[in-house]
C-alpha cells in the first residue's frame, strides 16, 4: 500500500514522514515543489530509504498529479503542501492564492477524477486529508473560549484567507459529491525542521549570532503550541479513524505569548550555550513596531478529538522546547 504526500519536505511534513515510516509498512509518494521552506537533505537522510519516493513538482500540475494517482494508486493524500508565512503574505499574497487555493483545488479535482473511476475496493479505502489552521478562525480576546469546531471563519490576512478558501473547497467536494475528505486545524507547531523565518528557530538564530531579538508590539501575543510530533500523530489518527467528511481541531492547550517564548529561549540557551559575557539573552530583547493583521490571540479547544478518537498530546511545552532549543544547536540548521 501507498500514501501520497503533498510537501513532504517542508516542516510538519518532513516530521510525518519521519513518524509515518516509525509506524507503517506503506510506502510514501512525496509530492514537493521544494522552495526555500523544504529540506529534501533530511528525508534522504532517514533509514527507510526504500519506501520513500521524492517527486519535484507542483500540486497546480494536474497532469503530474494524475499521473502518480494512476502509476500508484495510493490509499490516501495528506495534502500538507502550502504557502504559511503571515509576513509574506502581506508582502505579496499572489503566491499564497495561487499555491493555497488553486492548488488544493487543482490536487482536488485530479483526485476526484481518478477516483471516479477507480474500483469500489479502491474507493472504499480512500481519503484526502487537508490539513489546515487555527488562523482560519480569526483572533480571540483575552476571555473567549477557545476555538471549536463549529466556530465561524473569521480570517484576517491573506495567508489565512488562503487557507479558508482551501476548506471551504474540500468541504464542497465531500458535501457536493461525497468525495472522502477529512481536515484538520493544527495550533502553532514547534519542534526539529522548521524553517528559519518562524519565531522558535529565528530567536534561536538570533541570540546565538549576538543579534537583537525582535518582538512585535507588547509581545502579549499569544498561541497554543503544539509540539510536531504530536500534530503528526493526530494526524496518523484522523486518517485511520475519522469520521468522513468532519473537522478535527487539534490543539494542546498550551496557551503562551510571544516574550514568554523569547523569554524561556533566553533561559535554555544560558543553560545550554552561555553568552561570553556571561550575561542573559534576554539582554538582546528589542519591541518592534507590531505587523498589518497581527491577530492577538489563537487557541484550539481539541476536545472532539482526544473524546472521539481518543488523542492526545504527550509532550510538554517546557519539556518540548528544551529539545527543540537543543535539536537546533546540535544540528545548527540555522
Amino acid at each position: 500500500m501507498t500514501i501520497l504526500v503533498t510537501g513532504g519536505a517542508g516542516f510538519i511534513g518532513t516530521n510525518f514522514i519521519q513518524g509515518w515510516l516509525q509506524h507503517s509498512e506503506e510506502d510514501i509518494i512525496n509530492l514537493d515543489k521544494l522552495t526555500y521552506a523544504s529540506n529534501i537533505e533530511f528525508l534522504k537522510s532517514i533509514p527507510q530509504q526504500s519506501q520513500i519516493k521524492n517527486i519535484h513538482g507542483n500540486i497546480c500540475d494536474s497532469l503530474l498529479v494524475h499521473h502518480l494517482l494512476s502509476t500508484y494508486t495510493p490509499r490516501a493524500i495528506i495534502h500538507f503542501a502550502a504557502e504559511t508565512h503571515v509576513d509574506r503574505s502581506i508582502a505579496d499574497p499572489s503566491i499564497f492564492m495561487q499555491t493555497n487555493v488553486m492548488g488544493t483545488y487543482t490536487l482536488l479535482e485530479t483526485a476526484f477524477n481518478w477516483f471516479k473511476n477507480q474500483p469500489d475496493t479502491v474507493r472504499q479505502k480512500f481519503r484526502f486529508l487537508h490539513i489546515s489552521t487555527d488562523e482560519v478562525y480569526g483572533s480571540l480576546t483575552k476571555t473567549d473560549l477557545p476555538f471549536t469546531e463549529q466556530s465561524p471563519y473569521h480570517p484576517n490576512n491573506p495567508y489565512a484567507a488562503s487557507k479558508a478558501a482551501s476548506d471551504h473547497i474540500v468541504r464542497s467536494y465531500f458535501q457536493t459529491y461525497g468525495f472522502p475528505v477529512l481536515t484538520t486545524h493544527c495550533s502553532n507547531n514547534y519542534g526539529p525542521h522548521q524553517c528559519h523565518e518562524k519565531l522558535i528557530p529565528l530567536m534561536i538564530e538570533k541570540a546565538i549570532n549576538e543579534h537583537k531579538l525582535p518582538i512585535y508590539g507588547d509581545g502579549q501575543h499569544s498561541r497554543d503550541w503544539l509540539y510536531v510530533g504530536d500534530h503528526c500523530a493526530a494526524i496518523r489518527l484522523v486518517l485511520e479513524k475519522g469520521k468522513l467528511g468532519e473537522t478535527y481541531n487539534i490543539g494542546a492547550c498550551n496557551e503562551v505569548t510571544n516574550l514568554e517564548i523569547v523569554h524561556s529561549i533566553c533561559t535554555i540557551l544560558d543553560s545550554f550555550r552561555p553568552r561570553k559575557d556571561k550575561l542573559s539573552y534576554r539582554e538582546q530583547i528589542s519591541f518592534v513596531t507590531d505587523r498589518l493583521g497581527h491577530d492577538r490571540r489563537y487557541a484550539l479547544n481539541p476536545h472532539k478529538i482526544k473524546s472521539e478518537l481518543g488523542w492526545s498530546p504527550q509532550e510538554d511545552f517546557q519539556t518540548g522546547l528544551k529539545k527543540t532549543v537543543e535539536w537546533y544547536l546540535q544540528n545548527n540548521p540555522i
